[in-house]
């Protein structure tokens, strides 16, 4: 199934929304300060429809960032792969959809045989705008 095609509740696509909207990774409480005024009150409420959105691939959490963006790729629920770009110096986040790196993470398994179902990579360095700098 295709992860745009999924039913949302109220709350799930309240927050979604909003996360889409966004130009940058949201963390949770600023996702409920934000949403409060759509009767989004609890924690609770944005940590469930935040865990469901996850699942279903129509966002990402950026580790480290405990942060929330929007899945700009229809081909990263094929994989359960997600890469980031995060810009060292204007943190700049953006997803990488790369299909050689997805084959390859599909594919790779460690020393000790375990084979992977699900990543989640970041990769830090210099965007464009700021090497030009």
């Amino acid at each position: 199934m295709n992860h745009k095609e999924e039913f949302l509740s109220k709350n799930q696509q309240i927050i979604f929304d909003f996360i889409e909207k966004a130009k940058e990774p949201l963390k949770a409480y600023s996702i409920l300060f934000n949403v409060k005024k759509k009767g989004i009150k609890a924690p609770l409420q944005v940590y469930r429809a935040l865990d469901k959105l996850v699942e279903i691939g129509k966002i990402h959490k950026v580790e480290s960032r405990n942060a929330f963006i929007a899945c700009k790729s229809s081909s990263c629920e094929i994989s359960q792969a997600t890469a980031f770009s995060i810009c060292n110096k204007c943190e700049n986040v953006s997803e990488i959809n790369n299909p050689k790196l997805s084959k390859y993470l599909t594919n790779f398994e460690d020393d000790t045989g375990m084979q992977y179902n699900k990543y989640n990579l970041e990769f830090f360095g210099l965007c464009k705008k700021c090497k030009a700098k």
